[in-house]
């Protein structure tokens, strides 16, 4: 990548002021575009930004080409609108043309066309994860506590279930207790799915929670992500432990989220699934 600023699509949560913060310790520059709804506009105060409605491409175009940004970063989360609320400028609704069957598909599908146009619009597109070293979950068991051999079977179990939902384009979580799924995601999301899950829980030890990426993951938008939230929810769950998938994984807030795992008796892993 160039000395131009990086030029960061923030969506909602800790890490895309995380990101911002890293490079520009570098002596690199950045442009965030927060996104209204979804980004923490105080958290990303400190930065260069504009802030611009979901529909507005055109706008963001302007504002990223204004500032010299050839280079992209896609960041944090973003809970997908209905195409009927989403109201697009002229250039959005372009967007939407130029993404075609794509807008409609699952997640993964339609972010893999956001990065095709983006790049045909010639910004270059990067991962979170190849800008910030050490963002994502190293492979290995990172707790006091490890995996006992029924969570063993349950991790495999989930990691299946999940590469399934993957190849469906649904979701990137399943959570798994003695070999029976509970549940697992789609457009809810983690933290909802592991609500859910709490009130679906057996009687007896175990529990996992198994997030892995989907199979063909666009690894530069998307991946999937934990933290100490993640961690609060499974315990609230009555869960084991979380299984991720190693390098392939988010984990922004590493120390704090292994410490919140072993004050909750959890288990985390990561492991380099099988396709």
């Amino acid at each position: 990548m160039t000395g131009a600023p990086l030029g960061i699509i923030a969506g909602g949560g800790a890490v895309p002021a995380q990101l911002a913060a890293a490079v520009t310790a570098t002596g690199r520059p950045v442009f965030v575009l927060a996104l209204e709804g979804h980004a923490d506009r105080a958290a990303l105060a400190p930065f260069p930004h504009a802030t611009i409605r979901l529909g507005a491409v055109g706008e963001g175009l302007r504002h990223l080409r204004a500032h010299g940004v050839t280079d992209l970063v896609l960041i944090g989360t973003v809970r997908r609108p209905s195409l009927l609320t989403l109201m697009p400028d002229a250039e959005g609704a372009k967007l939407i043309g130029r993404i075609g069957r794509a807008a409609f598909a699952g997640d993964d599908g339609l972010l893999s066309a956001i990065v095709r146009v983006l790049e045909e619009e010639g910004f270059r597109v990067h991962g979170a994860h190849a800008v910030m070293a050490g963002l994502t979950a190293p492979e290995g068991v990172l707790t006091a506590r490890a995996p006992s051999p029924a969570d063993e079977a349950d991790i495999l179990r989930g990691a299946a279930v999940c590469r399934l939902l993957g190849e469906a384009d649904i979701g990137q979580a399943v959570v798994v207790q003695q070999g029976l799924v509970l549940g697992v995601e789609a457009i809810e999301g983690t933290d909802a799915l592991l609500a859910r899950c709490g009130k679906l829980r057996r009687e007896g030890p175990g529990g996992v929670l198994v997030k892995r990426a989907k199979p063909g993951q666009e690894l530069r938008a998307d991946l999937p992500t934990i933290g100490v939230r993640t961690v609060e929810g499974a315990a609230a769950a009555g869960l084991s432990g979380i299984a991720v998938e190693a390098e392939r994984t988010l984990m922004p807030d590493r120390a704090a989220t292994i410490a919140a795992a072993d004050a909750r008796g959890l288990f985390l892993v990561a492991r380099r699934f099988t396709p």
